[in-house]
């Protein structure tokens, strides 16, 4: 753990009344309700962590639990709450945000490590107490790595398949996206997605161990894989998705009444037969996956994207575990194509730069730009290119 950093926090918990900064959030309504869904069931610690059940590294308003909760809008960051304490821990591009943006219910923990958060809930979790989480919340190894740090001290690891901060958040958790899920056209991808399909099952028959299938949690994956866009996320082409690829079937877990026609004629050109995708519901992932692992199977799964919600429904002689998927392995190796259209894309964005780097030239001696209306315009310029879905990022300007 890195040692307790010694800097003053903005908050003052002990003045009375406390002095916070006007950016907190008062958490005191959430905490509360929060406290109430532990007690009912019978759950001492829950932990909250800030990332989505595809453990992408940006994530939609609907996932957003972290920041519902703490009023702490940091990308990285864990919570715990007990039935009297509440601590925050993040890194340190984090802790003034934070301290600006936490009230006094939270403890500012000035670490990330899973050991500081162990110790803390040792601390604070009576002996026999359940700690709790959403086992679809978290990686394989950062489940084992708090199932290692409780292990021995009496405190139960107990996953919960109802999220508990969804039910405190109720009707004012911002509703899941209805935009159109779309084909990219082939002229950008250089391979369609039955060649990638037969790729992937090539693989598979190479492999030593001749998995039977291949799931794929991470959303870039299913996104590679069909060919296929979406906007779920900010900044990010991707839509809620989950793949099972076995060697005669493909099955697509996904809202489909999201797909654009053009992306479900292509997705079922092939039926019936092996290049034919069977278009599944999000929110049926599991239960298939519990019907396909009752066989005599093997699925191949990368640890770095995969839930351990979704691992621990294969058992373990049937999991092959690499930490990526093939096609994580197979995306990461761009064609010739996709090299020349990587080329062209960066070429098109330095010709907006450049315009941005001219008018900047013009416009600052008149003293008229400022770090927003500088980031809008760069925003702009690079909206006019061809081929232009936005940034991949929010621009971050700065001067001085």
């Amino acid at each position: 753990p890195q040692a307790p950093s010694t800097r003053n926090d903005i908050r003052d918990c002990s003045a009375d009344p406390p002095y916070l900064p006007p950016t907190a959030t008062n958490t005191t309504a959430r905490l509360a309700v929060l406290r109430d869904i532990l007690r009912t069931h019978g759950v001492h610690a829950y932990i909250v962590p800030s990332t989505d059940a595809h453990m992408s590294e940006y994530i939609s308003e609907r996932d957003a639990r972290l920041g519902w909760l703490t009023g702490f809008t940091g990308s990285a960051g864990t919570a715990v709450v007990t039935r009297d304490k509440a601590a925050l821990w993040t890194d340190s591009r984090y802790w003034t945000q934070a301290e600006r943006e936490l009230d006094c219910n939270w403890e500012l923990q000035r670490t990330t490590s899973i050991e500081s958060i162990g110790m803390w809930i040792l601390k604070v979790v009576p002996a026999e107490g359940n700690v709790s989480l959403d086992p679809f919340l978290f990686s394989i190894d950062t489940w084992n790595s708090y199932s290692r740090a409780l292990q021995g001290s009496s405190r139960t690891l107990l996953p919960l398949e109802t999220n508990l901060v969804d039910q405190g958040w109720g009707d004012q958790r911002p509703p899941p996206s209805s935009s159109e899920i779309y084909s990219l056209p082939a002229e950008f991808t250089g391979s369609s997605w039955q060649e990638k399909v037969a790729g992937i099952r090539q693989r598979m028959e190479q492999h030593v161990r001749r998995p039977t299938a291949v799931l794929l949690s991470g959303l870039e994956e299913t996104a590679w894989l069909f060919n296929l866009r979406g906007d779920d996320i900010p900044y990010n082409p991707v839509f809620y998705s989950y793949t099972l690829l076995t060697d005669t079937t493909i099955s697509l877990f996904v809202e489909q009444s999201r797909l654009s026609v053009q992306a479900r004629q292509s997705l079922r050109s092939g039926c019936p037969g092996p290049l034919c995708v069977e278009l599944q519901e999000y929110g049926q992932v599991s239960a298939h996956l519990r019907r396909y692992a009752q066989g005599n199977v093997t699925v191949w799964l990368g640890t770095e994207y995969t839930t351990y919600g979704l691992y621990a429904i294969i058992p373990q002689e049937k999991l092959l575990e690499e930490s990526y998927s093939p096609v994580m392995m197979a995306k990461a190796v761009k064609n010739a194509h996709e090299q020349e259209m990587l080329r062209a894309a960066h070429v098109r964005d330095a010709v907006a730069v450049i315009q941005y780097l001219l008018w900047l030239e013009n416009t600052v001696p008149q003293g008229q730009v400022d770090e927003f209306s500088g980031a809008q315009r760069i925003d702009a310029f690079r909206w006019a290119q061809e081929y232009s879905r936005g940034p991949s990022f929010e621009s971050i300007s700065a001067s001085g």
